[in-house]
């Protein structure tokens, strides 16, 4: 049973894999690789999507490993795999990301990637830094977790779902922000799970264990 992060030369994967990797020991949810082979993504149990950047710039990376996003779509949308993309990898399962110009996401989840605009002019995007989880819709990934507990954000762009009920958790900036969707198999967390100490390693086991 092995659990991929993939690799599409976004971001530094290092913490990502070293959490991944504790907490699959910790819940024996067997190995963690970080691959960009689609053969090896295809025969994932589950699949990790991160993401740090700019929306188009993270799309047309992934877009340019050959092979990579059709992997992916096989594992995860025709066989049901669990997925969970992080920061930008959240956000590109969008209908489309408006960072920059329009662009085209997975459409797995229906919505749109907009700017946050918080109400008060004194909070400053991007949002960075520690924030208080809002949770919305009960989910075995906030097993143990509760509203009020910290996660760690770095971005300027949130994805504002078409369907409320996909909505699993929020967080407030001086407007909603999103700080994780879902549906079926799929979970999109807006935070750093790896960067949220022990209530993103709890996520992380939580997800390493669920059986949608």
């Amino acid at each position: 049973m092995t659990t991929v992060i993939i690799d599409y030369e976004s971001g530094n994967l290092h913490s990502a894999e070293k959490a991944f990797q504790r907490m699959a020991a910790e819940v024996a949810a067997g190995d963690v690789v970080v691959t960009s082979d689609p053969d090896t993504i295809r025969r994932a149990a589950r699949v990790v999507l991160p993401g740090d950047g700019a929306f188009p710039a993270c799309r047309d990376a992934l877009y340019d490993h050959r092979g990579v996003f059709e992997a992916m779509e096989e594992a995860v949308i025709r066989g049901g795999k669990p997925f969970l993309g992080i920061c930008i990898g959240m956000q590109m399962m969008a209908t489309r990301g408006m960072e920059y110009r329009e662009t085209a996401g997975f459409d797995w989840i229906g919505g749109t990637v907009e700017r946050i605009a918080p109400r008060d002019p004194a909070l400053k995007v991007p949002h960075m830094g520690w924030n208080d989880l809002v949770i919305d819709r009960a989910h075995p990934v906030f097993d143990g977790v509760s509203s009020g507990r910290h996660a760690y954000f770095v971005h300027s762009y949130h994805m504002v779902v078409d369907d409320e009920a996909h909505l699993l958790a929020h967080v407030d900036y001086g407007a909603r922000v999103t700080a994780v969707v879902g549906r079926d198999n799929l979970l999109g967390m807006q935070f750093h799970p790896e960067k949220s100490q022990a209530v993103g390693l709890a996520m992380i086991a939580n997800f390493l264990r669920w059986r949608p």
